[in-house]
């Protein structure tokens, strides 16, 4: 081995081969890991297009972190707390901190501009996650003006390109092109192991930075400890997605066509008397779901692990908007109140443990196989099977199947291939979701200044419908129904930084850019849901932009009342 390297790390048989071989030419710094180290690794990161150089960048980084947790100098947490901040997201999944209000609080609107930056680094990935935690913990009267000063305690010490990176970390992602599949293979190269290993860790345990601590720090031996276990919450499969189900069903090849319902996933686990429901991000909400806990109690298996989805249905079995579903689930009023008033049905459409078997591993119609004959027939999604793709008939009955899904007020179809195995965490070509894509051509009122990659853009866009009868201001004018930056390409976003300032109505607002309504774009999106925030009580489900409409006028653009149809459909 090199002299360069650490001699602290000589003879430490835990930490791994590859780690020793991988920072081999780097310095061996001493010292604690800073939050400036991880900007700084942002910032590069941000900086190049190149995914293999964001890889190299973030492996270097988490290297560094892992020595230096053989030094004694950084607790061994920080490589988790890296992991975390570089995949753009926080350990904590709320923390309570509002910005828009700490904005209010300032002379100024821009970002906590009364403070002025540190011109020091002096901050520690712990000390972040200590006060994020807090400030996570914290509840009841006056609660909110002691986390407003908690987080504002820490901003003062933080010099700008910090503060930048925690207020990105807090609206909810840095922008700087490494989502967690960038960090997931600079974990594995860093632990010198295939990304396939570390995903299917990662599956099981539902965070990566976990499995980076263990990887890092007790070598690639470490991902045999991370496997199927019931209690313990693992990453979902998900699905691809095609416009028809026939264009399905050509890349699925023999396979069963579910309905696609509009709830909230379910992954339910049961060890004999003690059951545990999880959500897709893998929040136990066991308690809020009493009848669903019923249910599982009642089956006649003594360990499973199923999947699932919770909806409200109306009387007649049509489901209730999307807010009801979700709501019951978000409330943690009494339980059983909730029950009455808004009563969930479980459908459950997969299963991946039964009765001390793993089925994950094993082809769908096995597993499909195995779920009917543990669970009853009213509890599972409707499947269509479809044996013979290149069977015309079969094709347009699984046509018509989907047809029949979205007329009873569900989402769409999901087409499942027979032999697919159980992709944890994966968006693999074993599923396959159809549902129908609506457009509207909509006005962009006003526009948000970008951040992170995106800074130096117009990004974020205001969207809003024709009022030509004035129901929700003056007659003829324009009505919020959301914002999105969703969709944009960097040729979007230029053309638009180019473009939208020739319609701004003055200066800017802070972070947003006022326009008169004149600018078309045209939005997809999945569905249309109630909402307080906007005048009209409406708002788009995951609208994104498909492009600009400079060929459009305004009074081209699709009205409220167009909106409105659609959510009675």
């Amino acid at each position: 081995m090199p002299a360069t390297l650490c001699a602290e790390l000589n003879g430490l048989s835990e930490i791994s081969a590859s780690i020793l071989l991988l920072a081999d030419g780097l310095a061996c710094e001493h010292g604690i890991m800073l939050l400036a180290d991880v900007v700084r690794t942002s910032t590069q990161v941000s900086g190049t297009r190149s995914r293999l150089a964001k890889v190299s960048l973030i492996g270097d980084l988490l290297l560094q972190c892992a020595r230096q947790v053989v030094d004694g100098t950084t607790p061994a947490e920080e490589i988790g707390l890296a992991t975390w901040y570089l995949s753009g997201t926080l350990r904590q999944r709320r923390t309570g901190i509002e910005l828009s209000s700490l904005h209010r609080s300032t002379s100024s609107p821009s970002a906590l501009s009364d403070l002025a930056p540190s011109d020091t680094s002096t901050v520690t990935l712990s000390e972040l996650d200590a006060v994020m935690q807090q400030a996570s913990e914290l509840g009841g009267a006056g609660s909110s003006a002691v986390r407003q000063d908690l987080f504002l305690g820490l901003v003062a010490r933080l010099t700008a390109p910090e503060r930048e990176l925690i207020l990105g970390l807090l609206r909810g992602g840095l922008r700087q092109g490494a989502l967690e599949s960038v960090v997931m293979t600079a974990v594995a190269g860093a632990g010198g192991v295939a990304v396939d290993g570390v995903r299917r860790a990662v599956a099981t345990r539902g965070e990566l930075a976990v499995v980076a601590q263990a990887l890092l720090l007790d070598g690639p031996g470490a991902l045999d400890l991370f496997r199927l276990s019931v209690g313990q919450g693992v990453s979902p499969m998900l699905a691809s997605s095609a416009k028809t189900v026939a264009d399905a069903l050509a890349k699925t090849g023999p396979a069963g066509v579910e309905w696609k319902l509009d709830g909230i996933r379910a992954q339910i686990h049961k060890r004999g008397n003690e059951i545990h429901v999880l959500t897709r991000s893998l929040e136990d909400i066991t308690d809020r779901v009493p009848e669903v806990v019923e249910l599982i109690s009642s089956l006649p298996v003594n360990s499973a692990i199923f999947d699932g989805e919770l909806i409200a249905l109306n009387q007649d079995r049509r489901p209730k908007p999307f807010q009801q579903t979700g709501s019951r689930t978000a409330s943690r009023v009494d339980p059983e109140v909730g029950r009455e008033r808004t009563p969930l049905t479980a459908y459950l459409f997969d299963v991946l443990h039964l009765d001390g078997t793993d089925l994950i591993d094993e082809p769908a119609n096995v597993r499909r196989g195995v779920l009917e004959g543990a669970v009853p027939l009213l509890h599972l999604t409707p499947r269509l099977r479809v044996d013979d793709v290149t069977q015309p008939a079969q094709v347009e009955a699984a046509t018509a199947f989907a047809a029949d899904a979205v007329a009873r007020g569900h989402e769409g179809v999901v087409v499942k291939a027979e032999n697919a195995g159980y992709e944890m965490g994966r968006r693999g070509a074993g599923w396959v979701k159809v549902k129908p894509v609506h457009t509207l051509d909509l006005v962009i009122l006003a526009v948000e200044r970008g951040n992170g990659r995106r800074s130096g853009w117009l990004s974020n866009i205001h969207l809003g419908a024709r009022d030509p009868a004035g129901r929700f201001g003056p007659a003829g004018g324009f009505v919020m129904l959301g914002k999105t930056f969703k969709g944009l390409t960097d040729e979007m976003l230029r053309w638009q930084s180019a473009e939208l300032p020739r319609h701004a109505t003055g200066a800017a607002d802070g972070y947003v850019l006022r326009l008169r309504p004149e600018v078309v774009v045209e939005i997809a999106f999945d569905g249309v849901q109630t909402s307080p925030r906007y005048p009209s009580g409406l708002a788009l489900r995951f609208a994104r932009v498909v492009r600009h409409r400079p060929d459009k006028t305004a009074n081209e653009s699709d009205s409220i009342e167009m909106v409105e149809a659609l959510n009675e459909r």
